[in-house]
């Protein structure tokens, strides 16, 4: 049995014979009525396009089911059986080597441009004239007349009916030319009727309208395409040859001449509307195919713009998760560390602690560092800074690593004048010293012995800086050191077993340097030691005004009361210690909810607030604390959270927060944090009421 995939692909064979047979009887009825008048034969035409498109297997069918009714048709009109088999053969011959010669020189089954076109109809032309005096000559020989008798005539009309029915087959064929032009059929049926009785009308006249058929033609080509030209110029030319004939009369010398002249007339309107169809369809082509990619491109942008938002919920989720019981772990050492009964021994053993969540503290800053650097949310604030201070101050911070290695750490300034080291310039003294501290670490990690000369030079150009970190280690290989400032990257395989770290702090340097506008770079030969340098300028900036007052060391001689909200357990017990030892009277809640709660029942002064909470998250309850009544609505609330992405503190502040400590909590920043919230209270006694 034949499924639907069978007949679909039969359909084809199918309707190209049925044009063939329809070519045919129409050329030979012409030929009947006309005593043999040389009109126009297209049949063939369609036969060698129909071969060029269909495989083997349909071709041989196709050529064997057109024979057998090419002889009917023959028989049919009364010419002997000779003749008609004789017909059929040369027609045969005729169609399959014209096929096969197209094909072998390479001529395109499909024509989607005028170069196309015009390939198509100059090989057809050439290949028709050859065969056609072949099939003359041997029908000439075969009736016993002279060789070349009537060439001329039926050679004229062979490569006319080729030149318009095979570009015309292939492009009905071709389902990609109907798209773009999505006409309905009523449409198509009225234009239809409308070219075949103009043609009729006109060509019938004695007055030349041919021109007016241009415009129907050329409105069809921007309707329905190259299709509907190719099937208006056969229904035009199928119309005009009998209604031209029927005003002549059959006499050939009076009929031949305005045949040939209205011939060359349609082939003429079939190859301007066409050249004109194909040019819009290929517009609309390429109009599609930049539709799609605009479309393909705006997914690829979703799909990466979802995968972003990924990772950053993917950093912010690692980043609570390792942040949270980290807090724990070095406050806790913290508290352990300042027992004075502690042994020696136990106090070494704490020390490892603290070093080993330090640093891990410092690889989970160093991934949202750079995934702030990859989303381009790393902002600057800058703020009147000396650079020697800034440059002194970080050494200091590292010294105390460097000389637990036994190395020295040496600090050289360079300045024009005596006036440059007291300039102040517009930096942001945070970022400037984030990068340095990569600098530094990195010089006191790859040095054994010897040390790490800072060095800044001021100038020669006003607000120029040169910071230079050169230190006596292992040196870095020329061939690697263009990979040093990309991310993930080190100098080897066996770097981060023999030295640790992610790879990433130089590249978080170079985007940090080189968001300051800044130039960040290494010089370096093995066993020689490095020198990594940062070259930028920054604008001289005024002192600030010096401050009213200092904050004190203590937050106050009154204890302030302090609710501190966290589900974790251990967060709560470490940020009670913490507070208490801070001076300050510590209420918990676990959730929200509770929270909310002992806001409407307690004299609060301040609100240490997590983030993430189950029954009620901080945001939710801040809000909360916002909308009550009172003046506990105006509560200071400091989120406490290991959310500390740029997004995540804004929805913080947006929620009501005003200020944020990161996890792992550090006592100074979080006693800051609770000092600065509680700035007001002493001004405002009316606040608090006796319970």
């Amino acid at each position: 049995m034949i499924g639907k995939e069978g007949i679909r692909g039969w359909s084809r064979p199918a309707v190209l014979t049925c044009a063939y047979v329809a070519s045919v009887a129409y050329s030979l009825f012409l030929a009947g009525a006309t005593h043999n008048l040389p009109t126009l034969w297209t049949a063939n035409a369609i036969a060698i396009g129909a071969l060029m498109v269909l495989n083997r297997r349909q071709g041989f069918a196709f050529l064997a089911a057109t024979c057998m009714l090419r002889i009917v048709l023959g028989l049919s009109t009364q010419d002997s059986v000779r003749f008609t088999l004789l017909v059929t053969v040369v027609d045969a011959f005729q169609m399959t080597g014209t096929a096969y010669l197209m094909r072998r020189l390479g001529a395109p089954i499909r024509i989607r441009d005028p170069r196309g076109l015009l390939a198509i109809i100059g090989l057809v032309c050439l290949l028709t004239v050859l065969t056609s005096l072949m099939s003359n000559g041997l029908l000439s020989l075969s009736a016993g007349r002279p060789l070349l008798k009537g060439w001329s005539e039926w050679t004229i009309s062979n490569v006319l009916g080729a030149a318009v029915a095979l570009p015309a087959t292939l492009i009905l064929m071709d389902r990609r030319q109907g798209e773009g032009f999505p006409v309905r059929p009523l449409e198509a049926l009225a234009t239809t009727v409308l070219v075949g009785g103009a043609s009729a009308i006109v060509f019938a006249s004695q007055v030349d309208y041919q021109v007016l058929l241009f415009a129907p033609v050329i409105l069809a080509s921007f309707r329905g395409g190259p299709r509907a030209v190719a099937v208006l110029v056969m229904v035009a030319i199928a119309v005009a040859i009998p209604a031209l004939l029927q005003r002549t009369g059959m006499d050939p010398r009076t009929a031949l001449p305005p045949l040939r002249h209205a011939l060359i007339f349609l082939v003429v309107l079939y190859a301007v509307s066409l050249v004109a169809a194909l040019a819009i369809s290929r517009q609309k082509r390429l109009k599609a195919l930049l539709a799609r990619r605009s479309t393909l491109a705006r997914a690829a942008q979703a799909r990466a713009q979802a995968a972003n938002q990924a990772k950053s919920e993917f950093l912010a989720t690692i980043s609570h998760e390792i942040r949270t019981p980290l807090n724990s772990i070095l406050g806790f050492a913290a508290l352990v560390a300042d027992d004075p009964d502690l042994s020696a021994e136990n106090r070494r053993r704490l020390d490892l602690v603290g070093q080993a969540g330090r640093s891990l503290a410092e690889i989970v800053g160093d991934l949202l560092d750079f995934a702030k650097v990859e989303a381009g949310r790393l902002d600057l604030t800058l703020s009147p800074t000396s650079p020697i201070a800034l440059l002194r101050d970080t050494t200091a911070i590292i010294a105390p690593e460097a000389a637990a290695k036994g190395l020295y750490l040496r600090t050289v300034v360079e300045a024009p004048d005596e006036a440059a080291p007291d300039t102040l310039l517009a930096l942001d003294e945070t970022r400037l010293r984030q990068a340095l501290l990569n600098l530094l670490a990195n010089a006191l990690k790859f040095t054994a012995t010897g040390g790490v000369t800072a060095k800044l030079t001021l100038g020669p150009a006003p607000g120029a800086l040169r910071f230079e970190i050169v230190d006596t280690g292992i040196g870095i290989d020329p061939t690697v050191q263009t990979r040093l400032f990309q991310r993930f990257s080190q100098g080897d395989s066996s770097i981060s077993r023999s030295y640790g770290g992610t790879g990433l702090g130089l590249a978080i340097s170079k985007a940090l340097i080189t968001r300051m506008g800044g130039e960040i770079g290494v010089e370096s030969r093995p066993g020689q030691g490095a020198c990594f340098w940062i070259a930028l300028t920054a604008q001289p900036a005024a002192a600030p005004d010096p401050a009213d007052r200092t904050a004190p060391e203590t937050l106050s001689e009154r204890a302030p009361r302090v609710l501190l909200v966290d589900d974790h357990p251990m967060n709560r017990e470490l940020g009670k210690a913490l507070l208490t030892l801070a001076g300050c009277e510590v209420i918990t809640a676990d959730d929200g909810v509770q929270a909310v709660q002992a806001m409407q029942v307690e004299d609060i002064d301040l609100v240490l607030m997590d983030v993430h909470m189950p029954v009620m998250d901080g945001l939710a309850a801040t809000r909360a604390i916002r909308a009550l009544p009172g003046e506990q609505a105006a509560v200071p609330i400091i989120a406490l959270s290991a959310d500390v992405l740029p997004d995540q503190i804004a929805r913080c502040r947006a929620a009501g927060m005003d200020d944020h400590v990161a996890k792992p909590i550090q006592r100074d920043a979080l006693i800051a944090a609770v000092a600065r919230g509680l700035e007001g209270r002493d001004a405002q006694p009316e606040r608090r009421t006796a319970h």
